[in-house]
């Protein structure tokens, strides 16, 4: 069965990146938990040039940077972050 569903990623450039793209999410998520449990800060990083930064890793031209992730110690606390949105601003219920 997942063999034959992986035939629908075939000739779709774009839902092939989208799954990448996904996964890669998941996976950082992964990695920032795993390392709170482990006593470690971190932070997603982006804002920043990927391109350049695939060149300064000599990433193959097939591939995509998703996002970096910052792992350590911090040296203070977050800072809150401004203009959060109340929650039953943002939410919907049992509709669209």
């Amino acid at each position: 069965m997942m063999v034959q569903m992986m035939g629908m990623y075939e000739g779709r450039g774009q839902l092939q990146r989208d799954e990448a793209l996904r996964s890669c999410g998941m996976a950082a998520q992964t990695i920032m938990l795993a390392a709170k449990a482990m006593g470690f800060d971190s932070c997603p990083m982006a804002g920043f040039d990927f391109e350049a930064v695939g060149k300064l890793i000599n990433l193959p031209s097939d591939h995509v940077i998703a996002m970096a992730i910052a792992v350590g110690k911090a040296m203070e606390p977050a800072r809150p972050r401004g203009g959060q949105l109340p929650l039953d601003e943002i939410m919907v219920f049992d509709r669209f």
